[in-house]
């Protein structure tokens, strides 16, 4: 409260400093706080993972955004994967840790999948592992640790994979670990192998069995359902498959991989054997991203061509395995040039993988902001030809497909950009099938932040009209070289959000301000139709955001000016709204202006 009467309180100030960013950031803070409560300690986990980090000593600085003081993991952390607001997946592989494993791991109740390989971490090996009974997955491959295997390890029910490989390991492999579907020992000074008659590597029995048989191929590829149907001249072939055994690898193969689950047409399935050559068995100096279920390798296959081969790490979660299946249904439905085409996959009971062409203008989003020396940047042309070209590619899954498709996570990183710098929406990982009786579906939310439309961080429903949303941001991203979110703004008191930014910017006409540094010359006009256009797809309420058909003609300017004067016509009428909440929440009480006030932005 005020002390004199002159004195105006700090909430007031605010509001009248800019108001209409109150919803927006409001519903930012709600989801936040949603996103948390969804898991049992949301707070203890982040703490957990950076006294993880601490402990493990990345002394390469690999790792800079894990800091709890600015949001949950879940949102925006490198390396992790979340589901229901819990993290359960870990991938730390290669990252030059020379520490130790800390104990405050354990407090990762959820945790499925541990990828520690390629380090230098030290240690015995920690018997309170054992209590983390949702572990599947554990690679501690290659590292510097010490000791016997933990008796405890026991408990880890769930366990099937474990890589102790190239360890400076003692003692005997408990048998049980045995019969673990997937393990390595190899190369650790543990007692396997001709002492204790028990491979240091798991095999497949089954697999030896039919090894160079014509009868055992010819039996597995019936098992699968139905015998390699070719013909000359048909456009869709239907096949069952079969893979040979793998020899010389970590990866080995294992019973039950020949499970015929998935018969496309002209979609090529992959042995595991071939992935591994393609990427140098999953060579860390090979990725080139990283995303919610997995990384992406560079890879070349054996007949020279290039390749993007996407590995889902939570490959034994409902929410990995459905990620694949859709990801691939998706792709062999929607056939479009703005769309990344899928050339094969490859499924094992425990990989999942997905082999796309290679992009070698990789993303808009390491064209906007991560350029390497040589590179060529983005100029205005290559910029709006990357709008037009998302715009159509959305359009295409909203309009074309059936059932339509909403991708759920647009962004620059999304967007890849062919030899011709030509937009092609990648990652369906995140992509939903909508049945066209449907308006919406409710789901856990899903996407990047700063990206996701309020609706859906406040209900969890979604629908094109939240694709919708993020391609407007998208096309900030593409005006500005700017990222949706950016806490470095708050150096400069400006919003954090991009979207708040530049409507504050476009209130004070300072379009200069809003144009990427980068771009030293462009149209001013084509500047402010492609802001206008952002804007008016970026609303809060879905009702009047453009359809992405809409939006194809809004590009070309057909319509643009009606819906722009709309739009400025609502804006205003939405400050005055928020303007005068805020001066009731302020002074507690509406005087007979400010329901006057209410009554005529009412009728407007």
């Amino acid at each position: 409260m005020a002390d004199t009467k002159g004195d105006t309180p700090m909430s007031s100030m605010f509001c009248r400093r800019n108001p209409s960013r109150l919803i927006i950031q409001g519903l930012l803070l709600f989801s936040l706080l949603r996103l948390n409560y969804a898991s049992t300690d949301p707070d203890v986990e982040g703490e957990a993972l950076v006294d993880l980090l601490v402990a493990l000593n990345d002394s390469n600085h690999q790792i800079t955004d894990w800091n709890y003081h600015f949001v949950s993991p879940c949102f925006s952390w490198s390396h992790i994967t979340c589901r229901n607001g819990n993290v359960i997946s870990l991938s730390l592989g290669s990252a030059g840790f020379s520490g130790s494993l800390s104990p405050s791991i354990t407090k990762l109740k959820y945790l499925a999948s541990l990828d520690l390989q390629n380090n230098n971490i030290a240690g015995v090996l920690p018997d309170y592992l054992a209590n983390m009974t949702h572990l599947q997955n554990l690679n501690l491959a290659n590292n510097n640790f010490n000791g016997p295997i933990p008796a405890a390890w026991g408990q880890l029910a769930g366990l099937k994979h474990l890589d102790l490989s190239d360890n400076n390991l003692t003692g005997e492999v408990p048998a049980l670990f045995f019969s673990i579907p997937m393990f390595n020992f190899s190369r650790t000074g543990l007692n396997c192998g001709f002492r204790l008659d028990k491979p240091c590597v798991s095999t497949s029995p089954h697999r030896a069995s039919v090894k160079n048989s014509k009868v055992g191929v010819v039996a597995s590829t019936a098992s699968c359902g139905g015998f390699i149907l070719l013909s000359i001249g048909a456009f869709f072939a239907y096949r069952c498959f079969y893979m040979h055994r793998l020899k010389d690898s970590m990866f080995v193969d294992v019973a039950g991989e020949d499970e015929c689950k998935l018969c496309f047409g002209q979609i090529r399935r992959f042995s595991l054997r071939e992935i591994q050559l393609a990427t140098d068995n999953f060579n860390e100096t090979n990725i080139i991203g990283q995303g919610g279920f997995g990384k992406v390798y560079k890879g070349i296959l054996s007949d020279a061509s290039k390749v993007a081969v996407k590995r889902l790490t939570d490959y034994n979660s409902p929410g990995g395995e459905a990620a694949f299946l859709r990801e691939v249904q998706l792709i062999s439905v929607a056939v479009h040039r703005n769309l990344l085409r899928l050339i094969g996959f490859c499924t094992t009971t425990s990989e999942r993988i997905l082999v796309y062409p290679f992009m070698q203008n990789l993303s808009v989003a390491h064209r906007l902001r991560d350029l390497k020396p040589g590179e060529r940047s983005l100029d205005w042309a290559t910029r709006k030809q990357i709008a037009f070209g998302a715009a159509h590619g959305l359009e295409y899954l909203h309009e074309h497909c059936n059932p339509k498709i909403i991708h759920r996570d647009l962004k620059a990183a999304n967007i890849l950009l062919d030899d011709d710098f030509e937009a092609v929406l990648g990652d369906f990982g995140l992509a939903k099938l909508v049945d066209t009786k449907v308006t919406h579906i409710t789901t856990q939310v899903r996407g990047t932040m700063g990206h996701i439309a309020p609706e859906y961080l406040s209900t969890g429903k979604s629908s094109e009209k939240t694709d919708v949303f993020g391609y407007g941001i998208t096309l900030l991203e593409l005006v500005t070289g700017q990222r949706a979110i950016d806490f470095s703004r708050l150096e400069e008191e400006e919003d954090v959000l991009l979207l708040d930014h530049i409507k504050k910017l476009q209130r004070e006409n300072r379009l200069e301000d809003v144009v990427d540094k980068n771009l030293t010359s462009y149209d001013e006009k084509e500047v402010e139709n492609i802001v206008q256009v952002a804007l008016l797809c970026t609303q809060g309420s879905p009702e009047d955001r453009p359809t992405m058909a809409e939006v194809v003609n809004l590009l070309h300017g057909e319509g643009l000016a009606d819906r722009w004067a709309e739009w400025m016509q609502l804006e205003e009428v939405r400050d005055q709204e928020v303007s005068l909440l805020c001066h009731k929440f302020v002074w507690g009480e509406e005087s007979s202006h400010d329901q006057e006030a209410i009554q005529l932005s009412k009728a407007r």
